[in-house]
């Protein structure tokens, strides 16, 4: 990984310089792989630190960013609170040259006395974690408990002595003898793989561009980082997304790669995993919900396939009252006991039908028979046309809360999501023991969500669109002039677009870029497709049929444009 050992110890250099005698604050647990500790330092102000042990992206670094946090703070986050409120910080240290960084605190217990407490933050994939000792290296607890069922060698559980992971057979480049290092590089071969073999805290980015020297001047170069780095090296590809980083430039990759540098390790960190980490913490809150309307999904697609084969089965309910008339016409010389009648259908041109029967009926009983199936059928035929009908409204409503979902900007959008789901029955409130409602949720407000998203169009027509079906709704049908302009992707989940009218009209160009932005906000904004149809029409031809989902609307008049989504043109037009 990019974080290793050399990085961290330029990150063990920046918090040193700045929070050593700091006072902590405030400590919160936006999740359950994340920590916030806020420093009150002297004379650098406010620091938030974060400290994550997500396996794909675990690091110690001060954050800039908004962290949303749980409404109650979980178990581990009180006792932080508990443990270190107040506590000064006395040290920042670092396990030789190893992704391990230990983060020591002077606390006052509940007797008033002084005591050092320690966090001990492993920077090591998905075995990261964050863990709390006592002076006696006994651990308080952790941000992931490890237990027998996880690991037989190294626990990590409230009580038991914290132990350090295995070590590694490698060279301390800060403290080894050069030569030793240059002997073992040289015996392996001296390219990237020697290097990483070799030395600790080395990731390939790094192993690779010092396998572009000499062993001495590699060995050289590394030494010249164990007080920091001035200047850490974000590398973007040709689609200006971050690939990699290092504290040192990085000149392996050529043209092929755009280079930008940060004064500190923090900044760096923070850009980097800012949009993967924001999407893959919702991604995370929204599970349980998404998981639910998977499930519903599946149901609905299985009902619906049965009620499609049974309703097939009725389109052959003419030949039932076919037959009972016939049968009914020539009573008089039919008899009991045969097996089937051969008559002339006058449906037919009079040609000869064999119809079946049922040797213990009479002739006037099997006709009643055909009669009462052909009833049935025209019944089930009805009902399944209605319930096919409304299963179909079922899932374009869950795919447009998916939708909805996909694009939660955070954790309101999300309690709002949820609340329209629970009014739909789709997700179970919260209940006691004994099935009724808890206080707690009784006491809970329906959450009012974000804002609706505004935009303005080059030519000065203002655009609103809803985040969630509620939204949808309110916008639509209480918010909106009748003489605004409404958009929505065709046929596509999406949100409802709003045109505000001026004197009464709305420009082409508003509906062009109205339609680029409708088209955004729908499931067809991260499509390849170049031609989205976008249906608009007055607010005043809009209808909400009676009973219909939050977000269903309809309309008998209207236009389609095509237009392709534009992320560039959506942010250049949103309101700041």
């Amino acid at each position: 990984m990019s974080l290793d050992g050399i990085f961290l110890n330029c990150i063990r250099a920046e918090l040193e310089n700045a929070i050593i005698d700091a006072r902590v604050d405030k400590v919160f647990e936006p999740s359950k792989e994340e920590l916030i500790i806020t420093l009150r330092t002297r004379g650098q102000g406010t620091k938030k630190l974060l400290l994550c042990a997500r396996a794909n992206s675990p690091r110690v670094s001060f954050t800039e960013h908004a962290y949303e946090n749980p409404a109650s703070p979980p178990m581990l986050c009180m006792l932080l609170r508990k443990r270190l409120g107040g506590a000064a910080v006395i040290g920042v240290r670092q396990e030789g040259c190893d992704r391990i960084l230990y983060l020591d605190f002077l606390a006052t217990n509940e007797m008033g006395e002084k005591e050092k407490l320690t966090l001990v933050c492993e920077i090591m994939a998905q075995y990261s974690n964050v863990i709390l000792i006592d002076g006696e290296q006994n651990i308080i607890d952790a941000l992931k408990r490890v237990d027998y069922t996880k690991s037989s060698k190294r626990l990590i559980l409230p009580n038991v002595k914290y132990e350090l992971p295995p070590k590694q057979d490698k060279f301390n480049v800060f403290e080894a003898d050069e030569k030793d290092i240059k002997a073992q590089l040289l015996a392996r071969g001296a390219d990237d793989k020697a290097y990483m073999s070799t030395i600790m805290g080395l990731s390939p980015v790094v192993a690779r561009e010092l396998a572009q020297t000499n062993a001495d001047k590699a060995i050289e170069t590394l030494r010249k980082y164990e007080n920091g780095s001035d200047g850490f090296c974000l590398l973007r590809d040709g689609d200006d997304k971050p690939f990699d980083f290092s504290y040192m430039p990085i000149t392996q990759y050529g043209n092929a790669a755009k280079t930008e540098v940060y004064d500190s390790a923090s900044a760096l960190l923070d850009d980097y995993y800012e949009i993967r980490e924001s999407r893959e913490r919702l991604a995370h809150r929204t599970y349980d919900l998404r998981k639910v309307l998977q499930n519903a999904k599946e149901r609905i697609v299985r009902k619906l396939d049965i009620q499609k084969t049974e309703l097939d089965a009725c389109a052959d309910r003419e030949t039932l009252r076919i037959s009972a008339e016939l049968i009914n016409a020539n009573l008089y010389r039919l008899g009991k006991g045969a097996s089937h009648y051969d008559l002339e259908n006058y449906y037919d041109n009079n040609n000869i039908i064999r119809i079946k029967a049922d040797p213990a009926l009479s002739p006037a009983e099997n006709s009643q028979k055909y009669f009462k199936d052909y009833k049935k059928t025209y019944t089930a035929e009805k009902k399944l046309t209605e319930q096919i009908k409304q299963g179909m409204e079922d899932l374009e409503y869950i795919d447009s809360v998916l939708d909805t979902l996909s694009r939660a900007e955070g954790e309101k959008d999300i309690a709002q999501i949820r609340q329209e789901l629970i009014d739909q029955g789709l997700v179970k409130n919260k209940f006691d023991a004994k099935g009724k409602i808890s206080k707690k949720a009784q006491n809970q407000k329906t959450p009012q969500g974000l804002p609706l998203i505004e935009y303005e169009t080059t030519d000065g027509f203002r655009v609103l669109v809803g985040r969630n079906n509620l939204q949808n709704d309110k916008l639509s049908m209480k918010q909106a002039n009748k003489l605004d302009m409404w958009l929505h992707t065709k046929n596509i989940p999406g949100s409802h677009v709003i045109i505000e009218n001026k004197n009464g009209e709305v420009s082409d160009r508003a509906i062009e870029e109205a339609a680029v932005i409708a088209a955004f906000h729908s499931t067809a904004g991260d499509s390849a497709a170049k031609q989205i149809p976008v249906d608009y029409t007055l607010v005043k031809n809009l209808k909400k049929p009676a009973g219909a989902k939050p977000g269903k609307v309809i309309f008998h008049e209207n236009w389609t444009i095509y237009v392709t989504p534009d992320e560039d043109l959506v942010t250049r037009l949103k309101k700041k």
